[in-house]
């Protein structure tokens, strides 16, 4: 508990040290999109104009690990001030579980990972029967498949390689994610991806590493939010000089956080070195991924598909509900 106290204290304090950086240096704002699929035409809607947007929530208590059962009467979803019908809210368990999960590793990373290996074995051979997951390298802006999508966990398991390293030029991992979720086909699945990374973008970035004026990480982030893809990180230094430095690293890592949290996901990481132990981080990525509900709710459709803030918010004491920070509104003409 004092470890994810002392996570959530780092993380606040880089968005808030990366976001007065960038402030003061370009003065720069962007709006933040959400996320939701295509609507199910077995769904009942109002009037013509009226479409269902879905999206996958994690429930989870502001203290301890207690979940109580969750009703939909126990939800209330905004879309700017105007609270929107909820018609749907379906736990993600028993033939519901379907998930596909992707492992992502940066490999520009520093072959001290190989050391977490044993954990990310364990976390990947723990899921659940149902879960496929599949392994990537991010590598020049585009993902190397280790192992595509399966629910043979010791198959995947064993495509666990050490990342190549300085023998990789530095690349986009947001280029790079994108590549992976423009290539992934659509399912009734959820569909979540675990980044381990270092969050350092020469490319989209620039020099200054701003976060807040990336285009590469504003893309990704769309296009998770577009395909309710939910995207959690976690940071690993990478290999030589490019991976040293306070402002860079601090920078680097609010990137992570705004994508993660803007797609529902988390970004985990302390301080500025190697982590000694991700199994705080996975065991708490598992504890999310067995908590999660189907919500569906309708809006009114404009002309065109729209990604719109959404608030969701509870009444329920020490109960939080986490989703992407936008819903994806469909064409309902």
């Amino acid at each position: 508990m004092q470890h994810r106290k002392s996570n959530n204290l780092i993380r606040k304090y880089s968005v808030r040290f990366g976001g007065i950086l960038v402030l003061v240096g370009s003065m720069m704002f962007v709006s933040l999109p959400l996320s939701a699929q295509q609507p199910n035409s077995t769904q009942q809607v109002n009037s013509s104009n009226d479409v269902p947007v879905h999206m996958v929530v994690t429930v989870k208590p502001h203290h301890g690990n207690h979940v109580p059962a969750v009703g939909a009467d126990d939800v209330k979803v905004y879309r700017g001030k105007l609270q929107e019908q909820v018609t749907g809210w379906v736990p993600l368990q028993g033939d519901r579980a379907g998930l596909q999960l992707f492992i992502l590793i940066d490999d520009n990373a520093r072959d001290s990972l190989s050391l977490q290996f044993r954990t990310l074995v364990q976390f990947i051979e723990e899921q659940a029967p149902t879960t496929a997951v599949g392994v990537g390298y991010m590598r020049n802006g585009t993902v190397f498949t280790a192992q595509d999508l399966t629910t043979d966990h010791a198959l995947a398991a064993k495509s666990l390689r050490l990342p190549i390293g300085g023998a990789v030029g530095f690349s986009s991992p947001y280029l790079a994610v994108s590549d992976l979720m423009k290539k992934w086909p659509a399912t009734k699945d959820r569909r979540e991806i675990v980044m381990i990374t270092s969050g350092i973008d020469p490319e989209g970035a620039g020099f200054s590493e701003n976060p807040f004026n990336n285009p590469y990480l504003d893309e990704a982030t769309a296009r998770a939010e577009k395909g309710g893809f939910i995207v959690y990180a976690i940071y690993v230094p990478t290999v030589g000089r490019a991976g040293r430095g306070f402002f860079r690293t601090d920078l680097a890592q609010t990137g992570l956080d705004l994508l993660t949290q803007k797609t529902g996901g988390s970004a985990y990481y302390l301080m500025f070195g190697a982590p000694v132990d991700v199994s705080p981080y996975l065991n708490d990525i598992s504890f999310r991924l067995k908590n999660q509900y189907e919500l569906t709710f309708v809006a009114k459709a404009g002309k065109k598909s729209t990604l719109e803030p959404v608030k969701l918010r509870t009444e329920m004491p020490n109960m939080g509900l986490i989703s992407a920070e936008s819903g994806y509104v469909g064409n309902g003409m």
